[in-house]
């Protein structure tokens, strides 16, 4: 049985890039500097943000952006525009906790980027039971070893858990780490042959369809 399903933040349990793209962009523009292209932020997108930036606005004062990233991102939180789950995924979350499987998060974003989403008062409260992001892990996705931390602190085997994402990095990474891994294609970003199929155990368009995909690969037919 898998006892563990991992999920990804960013185009996966909410859908973030455009909202993402607006809010580096506003950052871009305090700081005087052109607007990048939708082009170059879909094409960099899973990326770690600070390592993405330099490709995104060439030339780019990274110290700056990061200075004044953190209360461009609040307000983009504040104002309802950024990390909006939807109600039919928040539901698929709860199906997960009612069948007695554990739901974590795995992210490559910064602490400062998902310490809302841990929040005692926040709509994960009591369905998610931990959260790894680059303030408690060592590695980056698509490196297997970002899933070593989850793995040591919950004393999960990598056979009991499935990792959603929708990145051909965040396929890489559950696959070289034993897990398998689910492609959500809901963004619109990827298509399911930008993946290595070896890496790929399912693949579902819209979110809520994580839970049949999970009891799938619990049962497989035949």
């Amino acid at each position: 049985m898998i006892r563990a399903v991992i999920v990804d933040v960013d185009d996966t349990l909410c859908l973030t890039e455009a909202a993402s793209f607006d809010l580096e962009n506003e950052v871009l523009a305090r700081m005087g500097r052109p607007p990048m292209s939708r082009a170059v932020h879909r094409s960099t997108w899973g990326e770690v943000l600070l390592d993405a930036m330099p490709r995104r606005s060439p030339g780019l004062d990274l110290a700056r952006f990061a200075e004044l990233f953190p209360s461009v991102h609040q307000q983009y939180l504040a104002d309802g525009r950024l990390d909006v789950i939807p109600p039919e995924n928040l539901e698929a979350l709860d199906e997960f906790v009612r069948a007695g499987r554990t739901v974590l998060l795995l992210t490559s974003r910064a602490e400062v980027e998902v310490e809302h989403m841990l929040a005692a008062d926040h709509v994960l409260a009591g369905r998610v039971s931990g959260a790894y992001h680059q303030g408690n892990t060592r590695f980056r996705k698509p490196d297997p070893r970002a899933f070593d931390e989850l793995l040591a602190d919950t004393g999960l085997a990598p056979e009991d858990c499935v990792y959603v994402g929708d990145s051909p990095g965040d396929a890489v990474a559950a696959g070289g780490a034993g897990l398998r891994f689910i492609a959500c294609l809901q963004s619109g970003v990827r298509r399911l042959d930008d993946f290595a199929p070896r890496y790929v155990d399912a693949a579902i368009d819209t979110f809520p369809e994580v839970v049949a995909a999970v009891k799938q690969l619990d049962h497989p037919a035949g």
